[in-house]
């Protein structure tokens, strides 16, 4: 739950408000009523003007700043692994760095292949 006078971004109208989707705002007060779809009421200074909206239509400021910051670091790491042709690298990146877990994995599958083929051996002499 968010506090108040947090600052906030509108990232979704949906309730069809006319909210000013991409606008900063701040927290100014929750609704407690339980029988009602709206969580917070808020303030959007551009507009000046309030708003009752549920949780889903706003985020931290923070929160998207993170996501954005992510966002532009993987596409940097992209852009790098394609002008050094880092193939490695790109794969990495575009599997969500799960590349090394599943190498050991296919080690463990090639070591349970060769097992498997000696047990089929041991089983044929008998």
């Amino acid at each position: 739950m968010l506090k108040l006078g947090q600052k906030i971004v509108v990232v979704s109208d949906l309730f069809e408000q006319n909210l000013p989707i991409g606008e900063y705002g701040y927290i100014i007060a929750f609704d407690r009523n339980a029988d009602n779809a709206f969580d917070y009421v808020i303030r959007v200074p551009k507009m000046n003007r309030n708003f009752y909206v549920p949780a889903e239509d706003v985020e931290l400021e923070e929160v998207l700043l993170t996501l954005e910051a992510e966002r532009i670091e993987r596409e940097a790491l992209i852009d790098f692994a394609l002008a050094t042709h880092n193939e490695e690298l790109f794969r990495r990146i575009m599997s969500g760095g799960e590349q090394p877990e599943e190498a050991a994995a296919d080690d463990n599958e090639v070591q349970t292949k060769e097992d498997f083929i000696r047990q089929i051996h041991l089983k044929a002499w008998i």
